[in-house]
């Protein structure tokens, strides 16, 4: 009788979500990552030190967004589970739609999946709907102005457009991207961001008047005109909700920045674009040549790399401290943080990966 050959069960990663910052972060870089390697994981205590731990819903749309683009087999993946396991089976390119449902960051979503599918063998086109302008995760303006730039200085080709805004509670927002293949990631070596070429004031609204936008832009045009040359955007974008936004953007010779803002109800104009620029002025005292929240989103791609990245940063925050600890679980990478004039230089060292 011939012997027949048992295929072994592949061996799961472990992660547990309540370590470092302990947010949503780890599982999206998890999920990137186990389908870009092939390699299942098993993550437990999800969101654990949250104030509603577990998955939520934009967490579970990252999951299931994972799961069609990988064909995954996946476990416990459910409202408020705070465990889940994930079997990818290959990279799938073509046209995809993924509704979180509520206010839940499309970003995060596309975040989530745009690295694997940057390895796919075709395009693939993305329509996501949620939230697209809310707190605790980057805006549309974040990632067209910031995100898109870095994207494709690494040589990814990511476009990104905003057909609805949305904010919470009222969600309904939704961007469309286009994701072309590439073969490999380009290092990053930024270490002086160079001279201050002008700063762009981005300042909307939804179902308010464009006197409410003026207003926020004039305010921070009037704190920005020292610093540089300033050119203003005022707009008005179809949205579910009442609300503004503002995204101060620097250009550089060699860097872009993006700190944002949003509106809430019964705060001023004026002080919405304040607290922008306040953050976009604190970047400006450094020596920095990439913000705290891009310095950390980069490294997912740049350990994939095939050569060695160096950038320089404000400061180092518990995302990024926590995205190097999940990365150092699937890929061979060693990362170099050293005290840099007023910043942090944080070096990328791909040894092997797979």
């Amino acid at each position: 009788m011939a012997e027949v050959k048992v295929k072994a069960k592949p061996e799961l990663i472990q992660i547990d979500g309540s370590q470092g910052e302990g947010g949503g972060q780890m599982l999206r870089t998890s999920l990137a990552l186990s389908i870009f390697l092939m390699k299942p994981f098993e993550m437990i205590n999800i969101r654990a030190n949250r104030p509603n731990p577990g998955i939520q819903a934009q967490h579970l749309k990252a999951i299931e967004a994972s799961s069609v683009i990988s064909n995954a087999i996946v476990e416990g993946a459910i409202i408020k589970s705070n465990w889940v396991r994930f079997f990818p089976v290959e990279i799938k390119h073509g046209n995809f739609k993924f509704d979180i449902g509520t206010a839940g960051s499309t970003s995060l979503v596309l975040q989530t999946i745009y690295l694997p599918l940057s390895f796919a063998t075709g395009t693939s086109n993305l329509t996501i709907t949620g939230g697209t302008h809310v707190s605790w995760s980057p805006t549309f303006d974040y990632i067209k102005n910031c995100w898109i730039y870095f994207m494709k200085r690494i040589g990814l080709k990511i476009d990104v457009e905003l057909k609805r805004a949305g904010f919470y509670p009222h969600g309904g927002g939704e961007i469309k991207a286009v994701i072309n293949p590439v073969r490999e990631i380009n290092p990053l070596n930024l270490i002086e961001r160079g001279e201050l070429l002008g700063i762009q004031v981005y300042s909307a609204h939804t179902n308010l008047t464009d006197e409410v936008a003026k207003r926020q832009a004039k305010a921070a045009e009037k704190i920005l005109k020292n610093y540089g040359k300033v050119e203003v955007i005022i707009d008005e974008l179809d949205s579910y909700s009442k609300n503004t936004t503002i995204a101060i953007t620097g250009i550089f010779e060699n860097s872009v920045c993006c700190y944002t803002n949003l509106g809430e109800k019964g705060k001023r104009a004026e002080f919405v674009a304040e607290e922008a620029c306040e953050k976009f002025l604190k970047f400006l005292s450094s020596d920095s040549a990439v913000d705290e929240y891009m310095a950390d989103q980069i490294l997912l791609p740049l350990s994939l790399a095939p050569e060695v990245s160096e950038f320089t940063t404000p400061r180092l925050t518990n995302h990024l401290k926590t995205n190097i600890d999940v990365i150092k679980k699937f890929v061979d990478v060693e990362f170099e943080i050293a005290e840099f004039k007023n910043s942090y230089k944080i070096k990328v060292k791909p040894t092997k990966v797979g």
